[in-house]
């Protein structure tokens, strides 16, 4: 959850590394640094507190130099301080990490025995510790790495450079993501793709237990399982992002930019297969035999991810009549998972890097489970692994709080279970276009939704005081109320709880009490008159009502504010729905003074568990 940035070559490395730095804040935010070699030994800068906060550190007067890596941290082990900040440094070896250390406590505790002295509190510092007890036995640090690495138990990225080896960075994969980024007779290294896009779109993704060494003239790859380099010549991925999609383009903050990119995000990744879904399946080697004679479908995700399952979970089901089983990542790895042969496992993840989801991916791969992962990034350790990808093409998301993501996974995967009706015959051809047609309107639906901004930013004005919100949805609208929820906690910090309508008498109507928000998903479906009288027993508890619905005409007299969203088939109502949740919250947490970007305790991709 930390970011990693590293530079070789002839140009001037400051600018380099502190621009990477900014597109990596949002990965960590509690500290920051660099190391710079200059021929004359390495010299570190680093403090609490932003990049900003950085740069006010670091001389006016600094010679330029050309080899450095940089680091801006999210705490782990260590509060946030300036001693805590990466890079850390032992006997003229410099580290920046990202990830955990898991058994630090006992390499530390041997460590000190030997005589180290630690100035930190943080797990990584025992790594350059480590490799200053080897390069002193007379090791190359290329050796010392091979001989370390086998110690530290966890995952993490490393970037290493040294006072012996001038003009070279050392990178080191095991779990944690790590890009190579490939450019003319200079090199980097980093976290995302986003650090380093204004500088190359050609890039290697380091697989795990892989050593890389990049100078001013080449890299070299190698594998730490054996003694040998590794071929990477046909590993190159040369991305289609453009750096302007990496940058807030007048757009005040990157969530807001993203919001507004779901319609042509939304349009990327349905345009290739909307007219013939079917071949979709075919693209993905998901043959006849299998997918006619799929006994069920297990979605793992974490997060907003995990929500777009619920809702592609209604989607195969009614579409494909395929039993379909939505798990939380986190929980599925150990639950002792009743995946069979033959079934169909579907990761999701935008990144492609997150811990939980991986872990979830390979539990169900050593059970000879079908791998299917839906992502974001091209190479990344989910698309790699899983057996076929269905890629989305959202492009980079800054944002902590996912937007253009989640619509982007949904429409993934309505396409999938679209696909899987055909193939399996459950709709007929004509009912089959008709829903294409109306998916395929969906981005010009959207342009139509987002001119409800400032109506929303005017409710979000009433929301200011609240301490808690209530979400209601039924079908498959619930999945969007707790996606509306999370996002008003992950951004706003409001207390804010989702729930399945129906389960309102149950024990969260006890919540309800006068001037409380509910925020209520209610379009015209075959569930909107039970909705709409749950709408009628909140209000004659006191409760503020804010309804969505494309009838609004049928709420004006019931709720307090009602948000219209174009009409459109049921199953495909989502994708309209969240758009304003997600604007509600993102202008009261602007109106609240809130991080909107960078929100206090989340890093944007989670890759240690």
């Amino acid at each position: 959850m930390c970011g990693i940035v590293g530079y070789v070559g002839s140009g001037n490395a400051l600018p380099i590394l502190i621009d990477g730095l900014k597109r990596l804040e949002y990965r960590g935010y509690d500290s920051a640094g660099i190391a710079c070699q200059n021929g004359k030994g390495i010299e570190i800068y680093k403090t609490k507190g932003k990049i900003k906060d950085l740069q006010g550190v670091i001389p006016t007067d600094l010679a330029n130099f050309c080899t450095g890596i940089g680091h801006t941290r999210w705490a782990t082990h260590g509060i946030p301080s300036t001693p805590n900040a990466h890079p850390h440094c032992a006997g003229g070896v410099v580290v920046v990490h990202n990830g955990i250390i898991e058994n630090y406590r006992e390499l530390k505790s041997d460590l000190v025995t030997a005589g180290s002295e630690f100035l930190s509190d943080t797990d990584t510092e025992v790594i350059p510790h480590l490799l200053r007890s080897m390069l002193e036995k007379g090791l190359s640090l290329h050796e010392a790495l091979r001989e370390i690495i086998p110690l530290l138990t966890g995952s993490f990225a490393l970037g290493i450079m040294s006072e012996t080896d001038p003009h070279t960075i050392y990178a080191v994969r095991k779990g944690s993501p790590l890009v190579v980024g490939y450019g003319e007779q200079e090199f980097f290294i980093a976290s995302d793709i986003p650090a380093i896009l204004p500088y190359t779109r050609k890039f290697i993704f380091l697989e795990d237990e892989q050593l890389c060494t990049l100078t001013r003239q080449s890299i070299e790859i190698a594998s730490l399982n054996d003694k040998g380099s590794v071929s990477f010549g046909d590993k190159i991925v040369e991305v289609d992002w453009s750096p302007s999609m990496a940058e807030k383009e007048g757009y005040e903050h990157f969530m807001l930019k993203e919001i507004y990119e779901q319609p042509v995000a939304l349009h990327n990744t349905i345009g290739e297969w909307i007219d013939h879904p079917e071949r979709l399946l075919e693209d993905l080697n998901l043959n006849v035999k299998m997918t006619i004679g799929l006994a069920s479908i297990h979605l793992v995700a974490c997060g907003t991810s995990y929500h777009a399952a619920l809702v592609a979970q209604h989607m195969i089901r009614n579409l494909a009549r395929i039993p379909v089983h939505v798990e939380i990542a986190s929980e599925y790895r150990y639950s002792n998972p009743l995946i069979e042969h033959g079934n169909l496992f579907i990761a999701i993840t935008q990144s492609g890097e997150t811990a939980d989801t991986l872990a979830a991916q390979r539990e169900a791969k050593s059970r000879r489970a079908k791998i299917l992962t839906v992502c974001n990034v091209v190479g990344s350790s989910s698309a790699r692994e899983a057996d076929s990808v269905l890629y989305t093409r959202a492009g980079p998301e800054i944002g902590v709080a996912s937007t253009k993501a989640f619509t982007s996974q949904v429409a993934a995967l309505c396409l999938l279970a679209i696909g899987f009706s055909i193939r399996r015959g459950i709709m007929s051809r004509s009912e089959t276009k008709a829903l294409r047609t109306q998916l395929a309107k969906i981005p010009d639906l959207m342009e139509k939704t987002l001119l409800k901004n400032e109506q929303v930013r005017d409710i979000a004005r009433t929301l200011l005081n609240s301490k808690n919100c209530l979400y209601l949805g039924r079908g498959i609208n619930f999945p969007i109320a707790i996606e509306g929820a999370l996002k008003m906690k992950e951004v706003s910090y409001i207390h804010a709880e989702g729930y399945p309508a129906g389960e309102l008498k149950h024990g969260p109507i006890a919540l309800i009490e006068e001037g409380i928000p509910v925020i209520v998903v209610a379009p015209a479906n075959d569930l909107f008159e039970k909705i709409s009288s749950t709408i009628e027993e909140v209000k004659a508890r006191g409760a503020r009502v804010i309804a969505l619905t494309d009838e609004p005409e049928r709420l004006m007299n019931k709720a307090d504010d009602v948000i219209e969203i174009p009409a459109t088939h049921p199953l495909l109502s989502p994708f309209l729905s969240v758009i304003p949740l997600q604007l509600l919250a993102y202008h009261t947490a602007v109106l609240k003074g809130c991080d909107v970007d960078q929100p206090r305790n989340l890093a944007k991709s989670v890759t240690v568990e």
